[in-house]
């Protein structure tokens, strides 16, 4: 068991003491947090940490109320063994020892059968702690099992900011506070990274700067904006042209500063004389004046933060429309001002060295990669999925609910029904995938083990100590690694048999971050580079310190990408050699006249915190936005059930008529449990898993469907 790691834990009352730690869900954000933890070891109230500057005091509501979840009477507390069919919900509770005995038996026999790439160690972002989410990636190298390709959720928005400007960071997110004009672009901020609102409304509190939106519905985010932009999905490209060919025509353009930073200003401008705002309107559903008008503000306003976030580049062109959106800001010259640029993600200042937590010096090469986002292919025999190798049999599944999160979900409860195939699942809930495994495992959560943290969406290194102790007979992900790792034969090999602690202190230390007790003391590190490194004003990340305009689509850079024996995925070669409208999408036709989103809830994270009272009913139920005008035009009264479907399949969900929706535009809210919805199938029985280009992603937000009262 993970000993608790006493940290910064000061009295508040004799019955009360406050210890610190860091959200570990997946989000940018990152929250340092307060957590209040009362004389009899439960936690108390948990609350933003004031003096962190990013998180700055605020929270979300459902991390907020995490003692709902933590003592959740439906936690899983013991192991179990499945003793009827798959997912008819017939368990034994079995002993620790048994269920990991049975789980390395069942690997063993799977290598002996098909070789060892026939087991796959599949994880992902449930808890962001690289020691409990990463060590399974020691386990997966020391025993050559089949690689993981995590592709499902950043490589789209990663790929085109990096084609861009050669490295994946930005410009002090803090900087949003400081500056005149704040467009959040492609995030629904205000349910999925509360701090960016922070930021941006004291900027408008302190400067009168105005906000602006864009996005492809009415959402919380847009009803805080002074300028609001609603486009048809997939569409983004097409404004970002039309806002840099203003910028050329009207004179916003910074040409002495692209002369010395961008590789082709001239080349693009001559690109960009046909992407007029007539052009941009036709195919984003905005009009040509409110194109002319964010032009204007952003052109005139040489402090414009563009935060640019993941949901719109969650199309199958995603990564041409981020690429496209950043451009805009080396076009106006914004990076030279504070509270000016364009931020995405911070990922690469932190620099920390995971090499022995993940058994990096024992991976090899030539084991296949298996793409995270096609399981139900994988799991369904698809050749070209599986590599052109063996049958994938046995599976140890932690942080990741794939039965019900990942595309094209028929094929995903085909395949994990299979009976040839042998899935543990680590969770802290029964979640649908582990409710047809055959092992399940009950996991710690994150005030009860030690982690250490990074923030994408800002700029600190933070510690997460275990606070509270968990259930007796609830174990940490590293236990499991390490005890898989004892009964498989490679515990003696670098990297395992260690603590979480001596794990952070490695990492830290490999990285020239101090030690796991300066971190204790300090609480988090605050990593952002100097204005001239975080604004690119010495070059931007390629050899030549040029912004890329033209990027090379098949072989440029990316935090994510593809290994060779992958190699470039999706239709690449349709991509535009400057930023342009690329029609890879899903397009409505007649048979599929509607365009689906499935966008996230305010009180859910993916499928976290679906299982908590209160987040079940603030979100009430799955339903189907619907513009007016469609629900005149089919007869469609609010709460009717309708169903939407396309090759993939079909769903019956309630209607919700809303203004904030376009025509031709659907929207369903918040990733529910597949068992919440009428006929016991989710919302990703719609979506695809097709590659999208150039490095892979799933495309959730690019769905066409028909539509019709059921």
């Amino acid at each position: 068991m993970n000993v608790a790691t006493p940290i910064s834990a000061k009295a508040v009352t004799d019955a009360t003491r406050v210890g610190h730690t860091v959200c570990p869900h997946d989000c940018p954000s990152a929250c340092a947090l307060e957590v209040d933890i009362n004389a009899d070891g439960r936690i108390g109230r948990v609350r933003g940490a004031n003096a962190n500057t990013y998180t700055a005091g605020v929270i979300c509501a459902k991390v907020a109320r995490y003692s709902e979840r933590i003592y959740h009477p439906g936690r899983l507390l013991t192991p179990k063994r499945r003793k009827g069919a798959k997912g008819a919900g017939d368990w034994q509770e079995i002993g620790w020892d048994d269920a990991l005995d049975e789980i390395a038996n069942a690997f063993i026999k799977a290598e002996a059968a098909h070789g060892a790439e026939a087991v796959w160690p599949y994880f992902y972002a449930g808890t962001m702690g690289q020691v409990q989410r990463d060590s399974i990636e020691r386990l997966r190298h020391a025993r050559k099992y089949s690689g993981f390709f995590g592709s499902i959720c950043t490589n789209m928005a990663w790929t085109g900011y990096v084609m861009g400007t050669g490295a994946l960071r930005g410009p002090d997110p803090r900087e949003m506070a400081k500056a005149d004009v704040v467009v959040i672009w492609g995030t629904n901020a205000v349910a999925t990274q509360v701090n960016v609102m922070t930021h941006a409304v004291k900027a408008r509190k302190e400067r009168d700067a105005k906000i602006v939106v864009v996005d492809i519905y009415d959402n919380p985010t847009m009803k805080q904006a002074d300028m609001k932009l609603v486009v048809r999905p997939g569409t983004d490209a097409a404004l970002a042209c039309a806002v840099m060919h203003i910028a050329f025509r009207d004179g916003y353009a910074d040409r002495a500063y692209m002369a010395k930073f961008a590789d082709d200003p001239a080349g693009l401008e001559a690109h960009l004389a046909s992407k007029t705002p007539q052009w941009a309107a036709e195919i984003t559903g905005l009009s040509v004046e409110e194109i002319e008008a964010f032009a204007k503000l952003v052109g005139t306003t040489k402090k414009s933060f563009f935060r640019l976030g993941y949901g719109f580049a969650r199309q199958r062109n995603g990564a041409v429309a981020m690429h496209a959106a950043l451009s805009i800001a080396t076009v106006l010259g914004s990076w030279q001002y504070e509270g000016g640029g364009a931020f995405h993600n911070n990922g690469d200042i932190f620099r920390l060295n995971k090499a022995e937590l993940m058994g990096t010096a024992y991976a090899d090469p030539n084991v296949r990669q298996l793409d995270q986002s096609q399981v139900g292919r994988i799991l369904t025999g698809d050749a070209e999925a599986l590599r052109g190798g063996g049958p994938v049999t046995a599976m140890l599944i932690q942080n990741t609910n794939p039965a019900n999160v990942c595309p094209e979900q028929r094929l995903v409860s085909q395949g994990f029904h299979r009976e040839d195939l042998f899935v543990a699942v680590h969770e802290q809930f029964m979640t649908e995938t582990a409710e047809i495994a055959d092992i399940v495992l009950p996991a710690t959560m994150f005030l009860e083990h030690d982690d250490l943290y990074r923030a994408g969406g800002q700029n600190h290194i933070l510690l997460g100590p275990k606070l509270v102790e968990p259930p007796e007979t609830v174990r940490t992900n590293l236990f499991v690694i390490e005890e898989l790792a004892k009964r498989l034969g490679v515990d003696h090999m670098p990297g395992f048999g260690r603590s979480e602690r001596e794990h952070v202190e490695t990492i830290l230390q490999a990285s020239g971050w101090g030690s796991f007790d300066n971190l204790a003391e300090e609480k988090w590190i605050d990593a952002q580079p100097e204005f001239e490194v975080a604004h690119y004003l010495q070059g931007f990340s390629y050899g030549d310190g040029k912004f890329r305009f033209s990027p090379d689509w098949q072989n440029g850079p990316s935090p994510n990408k593809p290994p060779k024996n992958v190699g470039v995925m999706g239709p690449a070669d349709a991509f535009p050699k400057f930023p342009d409208q690329v029609d890879v999408i899903e397009t409505a036709d007649a048979e599929h006249p509607f365009r689906l989103a499935t966008s996230p809830a305010r009180n859910f994270l993916n499928s976290t915190f679906a299982e908590t009272k209160t987040s079940v009913q603030k979100e009430g139920r799955p339903e189907l936005m619907i513009s007016p005008v469609d629900a005149v035009r089919l007869d469609i009264a609010e709460g009717d059930v309708v169903q939407i479907g396309n090759a993939r399949g079909d769903v019956r969900i309630h209607a919700k008529i809303v203004e904030g929706a376009r025509p031709g535009v659907l929207i369903a809210e918040g990733l529910w449990p597949n068992k919440a919805h009428l006929d016991g199938e989710g919302i990703n029985v719609l979506t695809g898993a097709d590659a999208v280009a150039p490095y892979g992603g799933a495309a959730f937000h690019d769905n066409k469907v028909w539509l019709k009262k059921a």
